[in-house]
């Protein structure tokens, strides 16, 4: 298994959880991870990326995510994190993570976040 997410749970609205992507073999510089999600009935789709820099990595988010949640990686631990902050409803989905650059691997089984009152 080379990605391992995990911290999901059951949340209410306005509550915050971190999520945690284990990544087989780790990452280095110029290596660009990303955080997904999917949602029933609908497509996966990117919810937020981090460029591994020395300098200073780069990030970018959608705009329903810019301001609640933050992608950030710890590289002893081969972990990238997604912090996730004032959740909403439609937050609701499946979390996965995988590398954009140099390549995409087989999804893990993703970690589920639901947000409901």
């Amino acid at each position: 298994v080379q990605l391992v997410e995990s911290g999901g749970g059951l949340v209410q609205p306005g509550g915050s959880l971190r999520l945690s992507c284990i990544v087989r073999g780790g990452f280095s510089d110029g290596n660009a991870m990303g955080w997904f999600r999917q949602a029933p009935g609908k497509v996966r789709e990117l919810v937020t990326s981090i460029v591994i820099n020395s300098s200073g990595d780069i990030t970018n988010y959608v705009e329903p995510v810019k301001g609640r949640f933050t992608i950030s990686r710890d590289n002893a631990k081969n972990t990238v994190y997604l912090q996730m902050n004032s959740l909403k409803p439609e937050d609701t989905a499946v979390y996965y993570c995988n590398v954009i650059w140099p390549r995409f691997r087989n999804w893990g089984q993703g970690t589920q976040v639901t947000v409901s009152s």
